[in-house]
């Protein structure tokens, strides 16, 4: 039952990204929503804490996957 829910998820964001990318509005896809969020074009703390964020957030789903721990 999972797997499907994460392929309906996975299927539902990658037409709904494509969608946006495709209609070129303003604040309609995550990176523009996520630039918004993290002020990452005026503000060097939103930089410093999205730079933050991903990279731990990267650096432990890299060691959740590879280790299957956590």
């Amino acid at each position: 039952m999972w797997p499907a829910i994460w392929i309906v998820w996975t299927c539902l964001f990658a037409g709904f990204e494509t969608i946006a990318l495709i209609n070129k509005r303003e604040n309609d896809t995550l990176s523009e929503n996520l630039r918004l969020l993290f002020h990452t074009r005026t503000s060097k703390a939103g930089r410093a804490a999205f730079a933050v964020g991903w990279c731990g957030f990267s650096a432990w789903f890299a060691i959740h996957i590879l280790t299957e721990t956590m």
